[in-house]
């Protein structure tokens, strides 16, 4: 189990270069199973779920090569289909979340996808009911071991159908959407999830040859082709590292500049840390935030009532962000209440916030209540676990805003989703060592 060391107290200066976005990679890296010719992508994150996926996929017998440091090529002409039922396949599939979405395409050129009860973050339920009803409308018989905790779906050829997805998940609608695009006529995928992970995924789809339109909204229309070819595709920044740099920077009170963010497709990520108070200016595709040194103020709604910060479905607020909005609250200049509504489990980290001084009260599994200290009171340094990614940044950027020296314990859940976050801290000034 790894271990941040973290001194803190200390100010950040300089540029950030955002990670390519790791939920589209998840997403992108499985479409290359959908054709036998090469599939070139462009800023893949080097981050510990990302390797595991292209681990699998090797495993499986596509080709990858990397190019470089964040690109690779991949060429699935020789896929083992059989290795789905090894032991092997069992542990790696069941070892990350993200192997979910090899079912659709596995099924749409195969025939057949298996995969074991994936891993990922303890954040709550979080169940694949909304993959399989989707691949079952399309024609898939469906099986599931309960011993062994492993699903399966076979069929001869898929048919297109009207699929109502019952929740507008992400990775449900990328694996429907790759299972229909080899389909045999027209699907339509409704209540369909519409963020920009999507949006690139059915752009690159369609350079791949498939037929998909209602890009951007939650109906998607795909009339399926024969098969699909080769393309070249660069996942977009990703958003929530830039969420997690705008509220380090400001609990830090630091003038930091992120580049190139892909401003179009941050959705209310700027604007809802502007209602915490932290001034964000756009310069081009950057964002600058200037040191806080009054600190900032949270915005009360017209009528005077407290501020609710919650998730929602694209375009609403990412509930990947909300950790970092709870703890950047905790020194801000009123109070604010975090709805987190999607995921029972994903705030019960605030007792290690509580621990370090921060006035916050758990009013119930999804919602809490922050009590800013206006940097009046700092928090104070504490030995603590990061039980998942985004709780786990959340609890860095306390440690670095905290009078005195942290430790955070199990940092390989930070290191599945930030790229050498330690590494790039140290360059902006940090005071971070990794045990």
């Amino acid at each position: 189990m790894g271990t941040f060391s973290i001194e803190g107290g200390f100010k950040l200066k300089g540029d950030i270069h955002p990670q390519g976005a790791k939920n589209e990679a998840l997403q992108v890296i499985c479409a290359c199973l959908l054709t036998s010719e090469e599939v070139v992508i462009d800023n893949i994150p080097q981050i510990i779920d990302v390797i595991k996926l292209i681990d699998l996929l090797s495993s499986l017998g596509v080709k990858t090569h990397q190019i470089s440091k964040n690109k690779y090529s991949f060429k699935a002409d020789n896929v083992d289909v059989d290795y789905l039922k090894s032991d092997s396949f069992k542990a790696k599939g069941s070892s990350l979340r993200g192997s979910i979405m090899i079912v659709g395409p596995l099924l749409s050129r195969f025939g057949k996808g298996y995969i074991p009860k994936p891993g990922g973050d303890k954040i709550g339920r979080r169940r694949l009911d909304t993959h399989f009803l989707g691949l079952i409308k399309l024609g898939a018989s469906f099986r599931y071991n309960k011993e062994e905790y492993f699903y399966g779906v076979e069929s001869k050829k898929l048919k297109g159908a009207f699929v109502l997805l019952d929740q507008a998940s992400v990775t449900g609608t990328a694996n429907v959407l790759m299972a229909s695009v080899l389909a045999k006529g027209k699907t339509e995928i409704y209540n369909a999830a519409c963020e920009p992970y999507i949006q690139q995924l059915c752009k690159m789809l369609i350079s791949m040859g498939a037929d998909i339109s209602g890009i951007g909204s939650n109906l998607l229309v795909i009339n399926g082709v024969e098969s699909l070819g080769g393309c070249k595709h660069k996942v977009l920044p990703d958003m929530i590292e830039i969420g997690s740099w705008i509220g380090m920077a400001a609990m830090t009170k630091s003038e930091i500049t992120i580049k190139n963010v892909s401003w179009e497709n941050l959705g209310q990520i700027p604007d809802v840390f502007r209602k915490l108070g932290i001034t964000i200016t756009r310069k081009g595709d950057d964002i600058y935030i200037p040191e806080h040194l009054d600190g900032y103020e949270i915005q009360n709604y017209i009528d005077g009532s407290v501020l609710t910060v919650s998730d929602a479905p694209w375009p609403g607020f990412t509930p990947d962000l909300l950790s970092i909005v709870l703890v950047v609250s905790t020194q801000a200049r009123g109070s604010v209440l975090i709805h987190q509504k999607m995921f029972e489990s994903r705030l019960f980290f605030v007792d290690k916030l509580i621990d370090m001084g921060a006035k916050i009260i758990l009013c119930d599994p999804h919602r809490a209540t922050v009590i800013g200290h206006d940097f009046k009171s700092k928090l104070k340094a504490t030995t603590m676990v990061s039980p998942d990614i985004r709780a786990g940044i959340s609890l860095l950027i306390a440690a670095l805003s905290a009078k005195g020296t942290s430790i955070i314990h199990n940092i390989e859940q930070i290191d599945r989703g930030y790229e050498n976050i330690d590494q790039r801290l140290l360059a902006l000034g940090a005071k971070i060592k990794r045990l």
